[in-house]
């Protein structure tokens, strides 16, 4: 996409999301340059909102940000790692990937917007995201992860409403998005289809419940070590991981907490060798004390 010099745009506008953008901070003028490959001089300036401890914008002042379109054509193979997709024949495949590209996604760049039309399905390649939503005074409140290999964004699809919340890159991700009409087709045109769309919004909501059931939990640090126990999975060997674990801060956010009240949890946790790092992931050492944490049976001294 050629983008003409000097073009402004209201901030509340989204980024094409058929586009992604590499961007870095330039300053507090309240614009930001984006540039097209093969554009030459040709140059978006844009005001943008200020950076935000979630997802580098926020609702307030202006900040100036640098963005770099790019784009690559995704492969069937990639296609067959994904819901929705597994079943589908590979000359199906082949004509959906025609209409699909893939993104790659800095940490904490935003891929939906809130109130955002027209997005069409998206499917999480590689990665982890995060939805999140604001309070009115402007607090950030986490309310989900989507992990790799899943999809987002189908309620829009399903009722072609706006974007509820926010979707953002919580670590380098790659992405790809299919229009709406097609994937309502693909959504809704095969029972297989339908049920995975049911399965995945099963999951959602339960997920929602168990959210719910956390933040009752009388403490900070039961409700840390509860996020925990909702984040692991087991790898090839059996072992109980969170791979591409969150920050401090996201966990904080999902759980009403300070950043701070989950280092000091995670510091606990590691002393007591309930976790422990292993490259870019944690690996739960004892699962059973990490239960009585979430439990209160197990806890620092007051």
């Amino acid at each position: 996409m050629v983008l003409p010099h000097g073009k402004r745009i209201p901030a509340e506008q989204r980024l094409k999301t058929t586009k992604a953008w590499d961007f870095s901070l330039h300053g507090t003028n309240g614009t930001a340059e984006a540039s097209s490959p093969g554009a030459g001089a040709n140059t978006l300036i844009m005001p943008l909102f200020s950076h935000c401890a979630v997802c580098s914008l926020s609702h307030g002042a202006d900040t100036g940000i640098t963005y770099t379109p790019r784009l690559m054509a995704i492969l069937i193979p990639i296609l067959q790692g994904l819901r929705l997709f597994d079943q589908l024949p590979v000359e199906r495949l082949a004509t959906l990937a025609s209409n699909m590209n893939e993104r790659r996604l800095a940490r904490r760049e935003v891929v939906v917007k809130r109130g955002e039309n027209g997005l069409g399905l998206g499917f999480l390649i590689e990665g982890r995201l995060q939805t999140v939503n604001f309070t009115l005074d402007g607090k950030e409140v986490g309310t989900d992860f989507v992990s790799q290999g899943d999809f987002f964004g189908e309620l829009s699809v399903i009722d072609g409403q706006p974007a509820p919340e926010y979707i953002i890159a919580v670590a380098p991700s790659r992405v790809a998005t299919l229009d709406r009409d097609l994937a309502r087709e693909l959504m809704f045109s095969t029972p297989s289809g339908a049920e995975a769309v049911a399965r995945r919004m099963a999951e959602r909501l339960r997920r929602s419940a168990g959210h719910k059931a956390l933040l009752a939990l009388p403490s900070s640090f039961q409700r840390v070590c509860a996020q925990l126990q909702m984040l692991t999975g087991r790898d090839a060997t059996g072992a109980i991981v969170i791979v591409l674990p969150p920050t401090h801060q996201e966990i904080a956010i999902m759980v009403n907490t300070s950043r701070e009240t989950v280092t000091r949890t995670m510091q606990f946790l590691q002393l007591m060798k309930v976790l422990a790092r292993d490259g870019g992931r944690l690996v739960i050492t004892s699962p059973s004390v990490l239960q009585q944490a979430a439990d209160g049976q197990v806890g620092p001294r007051k």
